[in-house]
């Protein structure tokens, strides 16, 4: 899902798909307070996450930090990786030249021993992914044994109310023309059904503890009434799934 942005769907010419650094500086802006990222997503997992003081945290996917810098506010030891190195610049900007961030891909080996934290956040970040077999594979191996894997991804509803005419229950790719700040990327997602994420959890070594629907945070309505005034209060937002996964 993207943010709020100027975007289409389909197939744009020859962009680079899935390049961050090509607007980094402003992406960062538009999803520091806008709704789906500063008042849906990002308070999302921050509710589930809980009393996090002193629990080591990986932020998988942590962008330009807001995510790391909320959760360091609460007094977790944050690690964060990403895989775009203008991300990971505006991040040590923000969090300082002590902030311990990498350059790294959750579909690669990441550069910390087994048993490295006691929770990974990955918000926004597997639905970019074909296969999660990999990167889920990777995020059990440097998490605790009952640590949590806190997830947000694209709603599984979301392609079939874009395109009645998909198949919900087939894996599949979509795109959509971002433009941030006068440069244009194609950004590229997969789609699948409830019960592909559900055993791709399971046979990564996960027990799924909590799936959640939540509305927007307070104060979304109020800041967006043009976009949430019609919907009934309490309703949910429907945009991302969240989920709360513990480590067998």
């Amino acid at each position: 899902m993207s943010p709020d942005s100027d975007h289409s769907f389909g197939s744009v010419g020859k962009l680079e798909t899935n390049n961050y650094d090509s607007f980094a500086e402003a992406y960062a802006a538009e999803t520091e307070s806008n709704l789906i990222n500063g008042y849906y997503a990002r308070p999302a997992v921050l509710d589930l996450a809980g009393d996090v003081a002193g629990r080591r945290i990986l932020d998988a996917g942590c962008g330009a930090g807001a995510l790391h810098a909320a959760l360091r506010e609460r007094g977790a030891i944050v690690t964060g990786v990403d895989s775009s190195a203008k991300m990971l610049e505006l991040a040590r900007k923000r969090l300082g030249d002590d902030a311990d961030l990498h350059l790294a891909d959750v579909g690669s080996t990441l550069p910390f021993p087994d048993k490295s934290f006691d929770d990974i956040v990955a918000c926004l970040l597997l639905h970019y992914l074909e296969d999660w077999t990999a990167p889920l594979a990777e995020l059990r191996r440097v998490l605790e044994p009952g640590g949590r894997l806190i997830v947000a991804v694209d709603h599984p509803l979301v392609q079939k109310l874009a395109n009645p005419e998909c198949d919900y229950f087939a894996t599949s790719k979509r795109s959509e023309e971002w433009t941030f700040g006068g440069h244009s990327a194609l950004m590229s997602f997969w789609h699948r059904p409830l019960h592909a994420m559900s055993d791709a959890f399971t046979a990564a070594g996960f027990r799924i503890s909590v799936i959640s629907e939540p509305p927007p945070a307070p104060g979304a309505r109020e800041r967006f009434p043009e976009k949430l005034g019609h919907r009934p209060a309490g309703a949910a937002f429907l945009c991302f799934l969240f989920f709360v996964l513990e480590a067998a």
